[in-house]
């Protein structure tokens, strides 16, 4: 199948056209940043248990070395940016909305960049089996690089549950403002077409399809290129429109199968990993390096000079915007992300994470303000919803406090792309209320297990004391019939002593 084999696409439902503003930093070729003088490496950087630490404040260790195994089927771990003399191990504040403190690794870099002796690269990782390339890929702490940060070794041993035929590239990188995937598919599309074949390889599928949204012709261009030497790979041209990058979407747009709600794409034969893992990928399978860096787009208007920063993991946020100029005028807003699905950041102290694909610094004129104001009704959200969700009746039944309505109007079946809130003329802050409610079901079922766990483990202990005062009943029975067998000999012994006499 070639480059240009592919030519037809499904349209699918809602949607919106967002201003891209990727002028302010597509034209900016990667750049390496400064090694920090600190690095904050959380234990937690993607979705699943949190890495075990495996080092010791004082202890001095090499790049690439192991930091911090992974715990439980779903966990990634966690490796050195850098040599360097362990800190500490304790709290610092998250690279999240809350700003709450995660257990985290401090790291004081020893200017040497001195590699570990770590994983010795395969000569043709090709020749390795669908099983030792999902182990490698796992030994390197690669996780989705686009920002859901699920391990990426889970997916690729789908195969053993899931019958897959076909392996997506999401190219799309949708998000306004960000161009990190669009600058690594312009300057090292072999590599990443490398890391593709590898990952196919591992999924045993045949067919890959590299998914780039139009908005990036350069990318493009390079990607067909690369895949004149790689038949199986198709570079698949995509409309520019928002949310295409996300997963259950681009691979309807690309199939015209719908993924079954609450599903996974695996369920209709397909697996979707993103550029920048594949380029993780790569590096691991061909070179022996874990995942230590990862490039970040830092723009905004706020920002003096936009750039795409090459990273060290646990590099302050602060350093990324100082090595960008600082800023022109302080920003109204500092997002981790895109402004559609980024989450605000409660300082620029937090540590740059796996999934950090870009920071945003927003003047007052880009985030566009408005007061809140009541609901017209007038279907817009309904319109842009890809999801085919009524946004306007779940947030209605959200404020009323009627959760499990907005359940059953398909609140789960929500992605948080922030469609409806981007179209609404009213201004309603949409996503925040199922983000909300998502949030309040969670609390509900954890306080829900906490009490049936509180609830088993009190019967548990009640059945324990019970079989407890039962057995020491029934020592006690026993103890007294002994005492009285003895009792009773020893009469008997003294009757027979007594008619002897």
């Amino acid at each position: 199948m070639g480059a240009t084999a592919f030519t037809k696409l499904f349209k699918i439902r809602g949607g919106v056209h967002p201003d891209d503003r990727k002028l302010l930093s597509a034209e900016q070729p990667i750049e390496n940043l400064p090694m920090p003088e600190l690095l904050h490496i959380p234990l937690q950087q993607h979705i699943g248990a949190a890495a075990i630490p495996m080092v010791r404040r004082g202890e001095m260790v090499k790049k690439g070395q192991l930091l911090a195994r992974s715990q439980g089927a779903i966990s990634a771990p966690v490796h050195a940016p850098t040599s360097g003399r362990i800190m500490g191990v304790g709290g610092y504040p998250a690279h999240h909305a809350s700003g709450l403190s995660v257990r985290t690794i401090t790291l004081k870099p020893d200017g040497k960049d001195e590699w570990c002796d770590s994983t010795p690269p395969v000569k043709d990782p090709f020749t390795l089996s669908p099983e030792e390339i999902s182990k490698r890929v796992a030994e390197a702490g690669i996780v989705g690089m686009g920002g859901a940060t699920f391990p990426s070794a889970v997916k690729l041993n789908l195969r053993k549950r899931y019958a897959l035929h076909t392996l997506v590239i999401n190219g799309a990188e949708c998000e306004p403002y960000l161009t990190c995937d669009d600058r690594l598919m312009r300057e090292q599309p072999s590599e990443i077409l490398d890391g593709v074949a590898l990952m196919a390889s591992a999924l045993g599928v045949e067919q890959v399809l590299f998914a780039i949204e139009n908005n990036k012709p350069e990318a493009q261009a390079a990607i067909a290129e690369g895949t004149q030497t790689h038949p199986n790979i198709t570079m698949v041209g995509l409309p520019t429109r928002y949310p295409m990058g996300s997963e259950k979407h681009l691979v309807q747009t690309l199939t015209g199968k719908e993924t079954p709600a609450r599903g996974l794409t695996a369920d209709i034969g397909i697996v979707v990993h993103n550029v920048a893992t594949a380029l993780a990928v790569h590096d691991a399978l061909r070179h022996g390096r874990p995942l230590i860096s990862r490039v970040v787009t830092v723009s905004g208007n706020a920002i003096n000079q936009p750039r795409n920063l090459r990273v060290p993991l646990g590099t302050p946020l602060e350093n990324l915007i100082e090595h960008c100029g600082g800023y022109k005028q302080e920003p109204a807003r500092l997002i981790s992300g895109g402004p559609m699905m980024g989450q605000p950041l409660p300082s620029t102290r937090v540590p740059v994470v796996k999934g950090s694909n870009g920071l945003l610094a927003l003047t007052q004129d880009e985030i566009q303000a408005a007061p809140e104001m009541p609901c017209i009704r007038c279907a817009s959200c309904v319109q842009a919803c890809p999801c085919g969700l009524v946004p306007l009746e779940m947030a209605a039944n959200i404020r009323a406090g009627s959760l499990d309505n907005s359940v059953n109007l398909g609140l789960l079946d929500c992605i948080a792309c922030g469609s409806c809130a981007y179209i609404c003329p009213s201004h309603i802050p949409l996503v925040q209320y199922f983000n909300y409610a998502k949030g309040e079901l969670a609390s509900r079922q954890r306080m829900q297990h906490k009490q049936g766990e509180t609830k088993r483990l009190a019967e548990a202990r009640s059945q324990r004391m019970e079989a407890i005062k039962k057995a020491k009943r029934e020592a006690m029975m026993k103890r007294k019939k002994e005492m009285e067998a003895k009792k009773k000999r020893e009469a008997e012994a003294s009757a027979a002593a007594e008619a002897q006499v």
